[in-house]
């Protein structure tokens, strides 16, 4: 029996690191940045009004305040988006509006509250500092600048950001595209009537949130049968679009385990983890693509995307792989079974510094996953613990 650590490094050596790719800016968005970011220019490029009001010189309006307003010619009105240069002469005044170049000349704004709003003229109540709401160019970036680094994970600000510096791609770690598949005769698509013996196929959906979550992308094939050949018709339709595929039921040790059947002779070694939930496990490739095949019993599906997906996908796409783990002290005592490292469906009180276990430990109870913040982790040499003793907890938050 294959320990879960053996298997976490079988795992991970199989999921691939994607070539860095130009990626447009738009679809960047929580993609990790494969290369530094350098300023191709100033920001801002030119410098510009931060005021709707008045380019002045500040020389002009001296001593000027409610006691002593000066009035000034207003000769020209820049909106933002003017073009043209130009400049203001001594003793004049140019409208302007927040965004719009400032006049060759001009050394302050006054703020249009501090004036009449004229349009032919301006008396203005307020002396104005050197500079006062003068947007300088490169006071914000200068040209050259190195603005993002390699490993940045791509925020909204940072988008903004490159956009504002004209990029409109950027070289990034790309997202993995994940194909899952589902098997078993018993299963039908939610809204569909049951029939007898059959149930609802909730593995994909989940998974395909956690895919997503993880930051790749996923894609859900078609729930498959007990049918080798429909199997493997959809394990070549959809492997080809994959960087990943994995497969949730049929990989145990009993009769109809059609993923079992399919692939124990096409690449894919199947073997038993000594871990609860989640013992049979598949790892290999299939016409060169990555297969991971998962049990199908839910709890033990998203466990073991947990225990030994989640992370090296991640790290693949240049993203902090691993869940924050704490250690909390256990409300109430548990067991766990010899031989095998559990991990326990749980609720963490960060502030308290303690977990309780929910729910039986069976595979099949996915109610008491859904509430859980954590998974406890019970190595496989430890059957009881007593309420107080100190345990490791993943957060699933």
């Amino acid at each position: 029996m294959r320990s879960v650590a053996e298997h976490q490094q079988v795992v991970a050596g199989l999921i691939p690191a994607p070539a860095p790719a130009r990626i447009p800016v738009g679809a960047a968005e929580r993609l990790v940045l494969a290369a530094d970011v350098v300023a191709p220019l100033n920001l801002p490029v030119f410098d510009n009004s931060a005021m709707d009001g008045y380019a002045v010189r500040y020389e002009d309006l001296a001593g000027a305040g409610p006691a002593n307003p000066i009035t000034l010619p207003v000769t020209e009105d820049i909106p933002a988006g003017r073009t043209d240069e130009l400049t203001l002469r001594p003793g004049t005044a140019h409208r302007i509006m927040t965004g719009a170049p400032i006049p060759a000349g001009a050394t302050a704004v006054v703020p249009v509250e501090a004036t009449d709003g004229g349009t032919e003229t301006v008396t203005v109540t307020e002396e104005p500092g050197a500079g006062q709401h003068v947007r300088c160019a490169g006071e914000d970036v200068r040209a050259g600048d190195t603005v993002l680094t390699a490993g940045t994970r791509l925020t909204a600000p940072a988008l903004g950001l490159a956009a504002a510096l004209g990029l409109e791609a950027l070289t990034v770690h790309p997202r993995l595209r994940v194909v899952i598949a589902s098997t078993g005769s018993e299963l039908v698509p939610p809204g569909t009537p049951l029939k007898p013996g059959q149930i609802y196929e909730s593995n994909a959906v989940m998974l395909a949130a956690a895919v997503q979550e993880a930051g790749a992308d996923a894609v859900v094939a078609p729930t498959v049968a007990d049918d080798v050949d429909q199997f493997l018709s959809v394990l070549e339709e959809f492997g080809a679009q994959a960087d990943l595929v994995i497969t949730t039921g049929g990989v145990s040790a009993g009769a109809y385990e059609v993923v079992k059947d399919a692939l124990t002779d096409a690449g894919v070694q199947f073997v038993s983890v000594a871990m609860q939930p989640g013992k049979p496990q598949g790892a290999g490739h299939v016409n060169g693509v990555p297969v991971l095949t998962l049990p199908g019993n839910p709890v033990s599906a998203l466990v073991s995307f947990e225990v030994f997906i989640r992370e090296p996908l991640r790290a693949a796409m240049g993203l902090d792989p691993a869940r924050t783990r704490h250690e909390a002290v256990l409300t109430d005592p548990i067991s766990a079974p010899a031989g095998k490292r559990q991990f326990r469906r749980g609720c963490w009180d960060a502030d308290k510094g303690t977990v309780t276990a929910v729910g039986p430990p069976a595979s099949h109870h996915l109610r008491w996953l859904a509430v859980s913040n954590c998974l406890l982790d019970i190595p496989e040499n430890v059957t009881d613990l007593a309420a107080g003793t100190t345990v490791s907890v993943w957060d699933l938050g």
